[in-house]
């Protein structure tokens, strides 16, 4: 039996959409949790607007990877820096990246077997 590319395109997307959610998992669990909870203690909830959707862990993730707070930002960037641990930054970059190598093979196939 011959695997040939979209074979092997289609195994390397189901394998990154696990690591993708196994990253978020891990990533909203561990590290959000904890900078949440540690901003919790000096008063400081959550952002209203996210309710639910959950938008708010990619922000986080983008802060502790740039290590440096936006001007303006939805979310408390010096909080978010101030509480993230060297442990939650490799979460983060594991998450962002698991998310783009995502996106790029969803690219390609997109591209290679998509609508003409």
């Amino acid at each position: 039996m011959e695997i040939i590319f979209e074979d092997w395109l289609a195994l390397c997307a189901v394998i990154l959409i696990f690591l993708w959610g196994i990253a978020t998992f891990c990533f909203s669990r561990i590290s959000v949790k904890y900078i949440e909870c540690e901003m919790a203690k000096e008063g400081q909830l959550p952002p209203e607007w996210d309710k639910g959707i959950g938008a708010r862990i990619t922000m986080y993730a983008m802060v502790i990877v740039a290590k440096k707070a936006a001007d303006v930002s939805p979310v408390n960037d010096q909080l978010i820096l101030r509480y993230a641990r060297k442990k939650d930054w490799y979460l983060a970059v594991f998450f962002l990246g698991s998310f783009v190598v995502l996106m790029c093979v969803g690219g390609i196939a997109y591209y290679l077997y998509g609508p003409e």
